[in-house]
């Protein structure tokens, strides 16, 4: 009985459970495909007391490649999660093609997001299942394409059942880096308007990221690509770098901008470069 009760709580209490986050009675119905815009505009955004982003501005144009850094803590996951609506704003907006988050429906903005995240989920399922997630009906010569263009397709061929191999929840029985390149695939599977990266290839050697890169350059549809990354090599391409310091944007601009003003950027460089500026443009 006591066994009973515990259990019978837990599902009790998420049977009850509702989302605070839902769609708004005047939510923009938007069909078509976004295009990739986003703007933050006065964000600012709190975890109870304790601020997590301040006053944050930029914009993004579509088709633009975006890089985040900072320091472990300084808000960057925190401002990611602010465009699929996983949080809400305290003040200020955050805008897709224009149109502020909160005023969309959530199935058609999520729907045209693509994320791989720190802590990647993988079901139980086939590699093929767990690749087309977003898309059941995906062929399978699609979920190799995808798995190519992650790096992923090398290793998966090499497992005895190939894309058919059962993985264990969460991924176990994988390595590191085989699970963020699983979970790009799947990302980029749904042909994203806006691709979100967090640290997605922190566990990969060198040149496994090089071509992960060069695949993200060349993308065969129209993609906004934001890209938390703490590696140089990941943001030195990117169309525009934000650094964040404890919630607040203390240096924008390009990879040969952010060298010359020999702040937080340049420090990293440094460090990643021997502590030599070789190649600093």
């Amino acid at each position: 009985m006591q066994r009973f009760m515990a259990s019978a709580m837990k599902v009790i209490e998420i049977y009850y459970a509702r989302p605070i986050i839902t769609d708004r009675e005047d939510a923009v119905d938007q069909t078509e495909r976004l295009h990739g815009d986003v703007e933050f505009k006065d964000v600012t955004f709190k975890f109870g007391k304790h601020i997590v982003l301040d006053n944050v501005n930029f914009k993004i144009k579509a088709g633009q490649t975006v890089a985040i850094m900072g320091e472990t803590g300084s808000g960057k996951t925190s401002l990611i999660n602010l465009i699929p609506r996983f949080y809400d704003t305290n003040s200020g907006e955050v805008l897709v093609d224009g149109v502020n988050v909160r005023k969309r429906k959530l199935s058609q903005l999520r729907s045209q997001i693509g994320m791989a995240t720190q802590d990647v989920l993988l079901f139980s399922d086939t590699i093929d299942g767990n690749i087309a997630y977003g898309d059941s009906d995906m062929s399978e010569e699609d979920v190799k394409h995808y798995a190519k263009l992650a790096a992923a397709n090398e290793f998966v061929e090499k497992m005895p059942d190939g894309y058919e191999t059962i993985v264990g929840e969460r991924g176990v029985g994988l390595s590191g880096g085989q699970k963020q390149r699983l979970s790009l695939a799947r990302a980029l599977a749904i042909k994203p308007a806006i691709l979100i990266l967090d640290d997605t290839t922190s566990a990969v050697d060198m040149e496994t990221e090089k071509y992960i890169q060069d695949s993200l350059r060349n993308l065969d549809f129209p993609c906004t690509k934001i890209i938390i990354a703490q590696r140089i090599s990941s943001t030195k391409d990117a169309d525009m770098i934000i650094i964040l310091d404890d919630g607040k944007i203390t240096e924008m601009g390009t990879h040969e901008e952010l060298i010359a003003k020999k702040g937080y950027y340049y420090e990293v460089f440094k460090l990643q470069n021997d502590g030599f500026g070789k190649e600093a443009v």
